[in-house]
């Protein structure tokens, strides 16, 4: 059965969602998170697409855009291939790093806009790995809170700041206040439970791998993955399906393991 064209939205902006294939780790150190927001600005002067926010956890990404000179799934496979390519030569590794489909909707209203880039913002949060939206680096609250964000010229907040007071400062201040308002905001979810936080589990997946690399799991011969999966399913507090997401592999390689 062919698949669902995506609806185009009215208003060109969309709110994207890349994912790990089966859930697995994209962002295994700093570099990876540079390189992934690096790749978005050269397509952004490329394609004129206007980047309104975007949050980068350890599996998934998401994004606040505007359409530019070129479809919007056009520029975000272009953005998919090319870390993709980054990341297999760093890691030795091959294959998709991103699930194929990637989830999209429609963001055609003030008012959801503005739902959305506090959905990202607050992702890290909710997820229990900072307490408030601007102690996560990784996404573009820093920009709009008026603070340092890498890289400087992929924000295009005025915006969603003109929603706000026309004094810049003012306008600041009362995004702020929203940005961190509590809420119930459902948008593209993308949460697991987990029994600690995947910053820890990761931590705790590292001291067992020793010199290995989380993303060579994947590649080894399977005797060799079988013996570390072992391993890894002994660690306390880390669930199978955590483990899995974060190495990449099927969980149900690491259940017959």
């Amino acid at each position: 059965m062919p698949r669902r064209a995506r609806e185009k939205s009215k208003s060109g902006i969309y709110h994207i969602m890349l994912r790990g294939t089966n859930r697995q780790e994209i962002f295994h150190d700093e570099e990876d998170n540079r390189k992934f927001l690096e790749i978005m600005l050269r397509y952004k002067q490329r394609t004129g697409i206007l980047v309104y926010g975007w949050c980068l956890m350890s599996n998934h990404v998401h994004l606040l855009v505007r359409e530019g000179d070129e479809e919007i799934g056009t520029t975000i496979k272009r953005i998919g291939v090319s870390f993709a390519f980054y990341y297999n030569w760093k890691y030795y590794t091959s294959g998709h790093v991103f699930q194929d489909r990637f989830k999209s909707e429609k963001v055609e209203t003030e008012k959801y806009l503005l739902t959305v880039i506090r959905y990202l913002h607050q992702n890290p949060v909710k997820a229990g790995v900072v307490k408030r939206p601007p102690d996560w680096k990784w996404s573009s609250c820093r920009g709009y809170y008026g603070m340092y964000c890498y890289p400087v010229e992929l924000l295009d907040d005025s915006f969603v700041l003109n929603l706000f007071p026309k004094d810049s400062r003012v306008a600041r201040e009362r995004f702020m206040e929203f940005n961190e308002r509590q809420n119930q905001d459902q948008c593209l979810d993308d949460t697991a439970s987990i029994r600690i936080s995947d910053e820890e589990a990761r931590d705790r997946i590292r001291e067992v791998l020793g010199e290995l690399e989380i993303a060579q799991v994947k590649s080894l011969p399977k005797v060799k993955r079988d013996e570390v999966l072992r391993k890894v399913k002994d660690i306390e507090g880390v669930s199978q399906r955590q483990a899995a997401r974060i190495l990449g592999v099927s969980p149900t390689f690491i259940f017959k393991a």
